[in-house]
């Protein structure tokens, strides 16, 4: 398979399935899109109940991948729960390049779900898709995801000095990246 790509069926993993967003998981976004420490790194800061609920209509008609900027939006859900997502954003479509980013409820941080969900999406890029390289830009304070990155087998390729103005200071962004000979010689 490879480009355009559609999110057609649910991803099933040992613990977790990866389905689109819907508006009636608007309770359940919520509770982390709300949470300052959640969204701490996050490019936006804590949403009301109102504004989740029109991102959710966004997310959910994001289906498709094949332009740069599309984007899918899986929901990370533990046993009928959303948990978190994933954020997978085709970058360009002549280096077959996709950036991913994750984020997951405060209470299930540390249990080896995003590694997980990541890890889904990575070997869907490079399986599926025929993508070349998947990217992680990240805020370099956040050492959490510089160790999920890590344990993806992602290198970091990039550190920029007060790249971006973030929620209102000079902010650095970090640059994490896997070729998919790299992720396949991993497996």
């Amino acid at each position: 398979m490879s480009l355009p790509w559609a999110f057609s069926a649910p991803i099933v993993t040992e613990r977790l399935q990866l389905r689109l967003l819907t508006p009636d998981d608007v309770d359940d976004v919520y509770a982390w899109m709300s949470d300052p420490e959640v969204v701490r790194y996050q490019l936006y800061e804590p949403r009301s109940r109102e504004v989740v609920a029109e991102k959710l209509v966004e997310y959910s008609a994001a289906t498709r991948l094949e332009k740069p900027d599309d984007y899918v939006q899986p929901a990370i859900v533990l046993d009928g729960v959303v948990i978190g997502a994933i954020y997978f954003k085709l970058v360009s479509v002549d280096d077959l390049t996709a950036e991913i980013g994750w984020v997951l409820r405060r209470e299930h941080h540390g249990k080896g779900y995003a590694f997980e969900a990541a890890s889904a999406m990575v070997a869907l890029a490079f399986d599926d898709m025929g993508l070349h390289r998947v990217v992680a830009e990240l805020d370099p304070r956040n050492a959490a995801s510089i160790a999920l990155c890590l344990r993806l087998g992602m290198r970091e390729e990039a550190h920029f000095i007060e790249h971006m103005m973030f929620k209102g200071a000079w902010a650095d962004t970090g640059i994490y990246g896997i070729l998919e000979r790299e992720w396949h010689a991993r497996r």
